[in-house]
């Protein structure tokens, strides 16, 4: 099974693109099962995590419905607000929900706070318990400055399951492995419940003109720092679209790990997905 971690739906009229400038005037338009079915199709992607685009529960409950309706997405990684004292009621009530049992993890966008620090916020830390007690995996949105909080806040919750989303979104247009590579070191020692998507690249990259070797670099330090059994597969689709198809971000990325094994490459294109996310999946 192949399972893309990392795939969004959204609609300009719901407010959920308000981060987009004119680069990704392309892409301000409505997004929806209708419009990914054929590239999943396309690629052999069997099913999908929908992650959230904005901060809002309502979101949050419309991808619940959505992944209820739509027979490839296997979970959903939604938002709450970390910082409400309330945060444990607000996971209960999405959790008990008719359709709860997709909320498979919380996201919020951590690399748009002003404050690098964010993550360590006393609030937020205690919103961070409660979705360790939910039983929830959490993403981790991050940029080169907030990596070390990212790293203290893996070592202060080592009950709760962390997915680092597009591997920490590397300069790679630039080329730049430093600092970025050796921040991402620091996670090496908390892969016991740290797990990495391999997503987002093409967006890094130039977009006209990259190609499956300028993400090579940045693909292998991943591989050595989590290892096959602690990365995942995500296209990041439709953000992806200013740069690539969706069977392009699918084929380079195959073409990052050629040199694996069929089991490792297996690992990475579905298993890690439903150890992270602890997704079931019922047999077809």
């Amino acid at each position: 099974m192949v399972i893309d971690g990392h795939q969004h739906f959204w609609g300009p009229a719901d407010g959920s693109c308000g981060w987009m400038t004119e680069d990704y005037a392309a892409i301000r338009r409505v997004f929806s099962p209708d419009d990914l079915r054929p590239a999943l199709a396309a690629a052999g992607v069997d099913k999908t995590i929908l992650v959230q685009t904005w901060h809002s529960l309502d979101e949050t409950r419309a991808f619940l419905s959505m992944a209820s309706r739509t027979d490839f997405v296997a979970g959903v990684v939604g938002w709450v607000d970390l910082t409400d004292p309330e945060v444990a009621a607000a996971l209960s009530e999405l959790k008990a929900r008719p359709d709860g049992h997709y909320l498979v993890g919380i996201r919020h966008l951590v690399h748009n706070e002003a404050d690098p620090n964010w993550l360590l916020r006393a609030d937020v830390q205690r919103g961070l318990a409660a979705v360790a007690e939910a039983g929830l995996a959490y993403d981790l949105l991050l940029k080169e400055p907030q990596i070390p909080a990212a790293l203290e806040t893996v070592e202060r919750h080592p009950g709760l399951r962390f997915v680092v989303d597009h591997i920490a979104k590397p300069r790679i247009a630039q080329h730049a492995m430093e600092p970025w590579a050796g921040l991402m070191q620091g996670f090496k020692a908390h892969r016991d419940h740290v797990w990495c998507k391999l997503s987002g690249m093409v967006t890094e990259a130039d977009w006209r003109h990259w190609k499956s070797q300028d993400l090579q670099p940045y693909v292998d330090a991943v591989l050595s720092i989590f290892g096959p059994s602690r990365c995942l597969f995500g296209s990041d689709w439709p953000v992806c679209l200013v740069a690539a198809d969706y069977q392009s971000v699918k084929r380079a990325l195959d073409d990052c790990l050629s040199g694996l094994t069929e089991e490792e490459r297996s690992q990475i294109l579905g298993a890690s997905a439903i150890e992270a996310y602890r997704l079931t999946i019922p047999s077809p």
